[in-house]
């Protein structure tokens, strides 16, 4: 390679490298490209080659400049791509949120709705018991009047002590009465002999062969007797019991006797018997409205019977007269089923199905005490 002659004009020195700061590089020899096979550039083609060399360097950094902006656009469409895409999770995430916040809406509003209509069915029932517990009120404002007014007037005058105080006299004029009737027909032990009537006296009774009994202090055996009358115990369906006429006009008598009493008492309490009696002294009757039934024998006649059978009003003697005794017995038991009805009527307890005498006494002793007259 010859050297080149001078030339009439020196050309310009290089440009000074650019700093690292400004974009040069220093790179290794094995890394530049055809440093094997460097290019020769004569002598009066190297300013030509420089500025050449110059443009493509000024253009080359023109492009890095662009580059630059170019990746530093990139990366900004890029963040606002990151950005666009995180925003449209987002917006899809509130998009389901706000589905399912609107589901919960509806949900909320069918809820809404049907307890508003709950509510106006409880509404009309709540208008209905109001009215029904206004009505309540009214009538037991009434009945609270009412009362209170019935209660005045059992506190008045006219009102609960004045009953009390009539049927206290009440009762001591049937204790009146009733004591007359004693001491007309006085029920006593037969060897007692004194006419005092005792009405603190209560009897217990036992079962003798031929009459009732009495005793007072459960010592001795005391047969009852009204009048100083004995009612005697016939056997049914026992002909020629008695061996003269004596024999049966004293059970006659008797029954008369406590006939009129039992009458009399019943009159006197104011107790419509369950069997009527029909006095007549010592032939009187009782009845008895029962089914038409024949009786053999006290046993038969109260046994139950069908309600369909024939009603009939029968009379049965309260007498003997030597013939046939069991509808005289039978008479004898309505008897004491009278005295035992006027017994429970005042509290108290029949001895037994056959004490006539026994039970009339009882009776008369609990109307005679203290404790009728009480209304406490």
């Amino acid at each position: 390679m010859e050297d080149p002659g001078p030339s009439s004009a020196a050309p310009e020195p290089p440009p000074p490298p650019p700093d690292e700061g400004e974009g040069w590089v220093l790179l290794p020899p094995s890394e530049v490209e055809g440093v094997d096979d460097p290019k020769v550039i004569h002598w009066e083609d190297l300013q030509q080659e420089l500025a050449r060399l110059w443009s493509l360097s000024a253009a080359l950094q023109t492009a890095r400049d662009r580059k630059a902006h170019l990746a530093a656009r990139l990366e900004s469409a890029l963040e606002a791509r990151r950005a666009f895409l995180q925003q449209d999770n987002e917006l899809a995430e509130m998009r389901q949120s706000l589905q399912q916040h609107t589901d919960h809406l509806g949900d909320l509003k069918m809820h809404t709705k049907k307890s508003s209509e709950d509510v106006e069915d409880r509404r009309a029932q709540l208008c209905i018991s109001l009215r029904t517990l206004s009505m309540a009120s009214k009538t037991l404002g009434t009945a609270r009047g009412n009362l209170e007014e019935a209660n005045n007037l059992l506190s008045g005058e006219n009102g609960c002590g004045r009953l009390k105080n009539i049927t206290q006299k009440l009762r001591m004029r049937q204790q009146y009465m009733v004591t007359q009737v004693a001491w007309v027909y006085p029920v006593r032990p037969l060897d007692e002999k004194s006419p005092d009537h005792k009405t603190e006296y209560t009897p217990s009774i036992i079962k003798t062969s031929n009459a009732e009994s009495i005793l007072p202090d459960g010592s001795q055996k005391r047969p009852l007797a009204i009048l100083g009358l004995q009612l005697p115990k016939p056997t049914a369906k026992k002909t020629g019991y008695f061996g003269d006429r004596t024999d049966f006009q004293k059970p006659s008598t008797v029954l008369g006797y406590v006939a009129h009493a039992v009458s009399l008492i019943a009159s006197y309490l104011n107790v419509p018997l369950r069997y009527p009696l029909c006095f007549g002294g010592s032939r009187s009757y009782i009845l008895d409205h029962s089914p038409l039934v024949e009786p053999s024998s006290m046993t038969s006649v109260v046994s139950s019977v069908s309600p369909s059978t024939s009603m009939r009003t029968m009379e049965f003697p309260l007498f003997f007269d030597g013939q046939e005794t069991t509808r005289s017995a039978y008479a004898i038991f309505l008897l004491n089923k009278d005295i035992e009805q006027l017994l429970n009527y005042i509290g108290a307890e029949s001895l037994g199905p056959r004490h006539v005498l026994a039970n009339l006494k009882q009776l008369t002793t609990i109307i005679q005490s203290q404790q009728y007259i009480s209304t406490d």
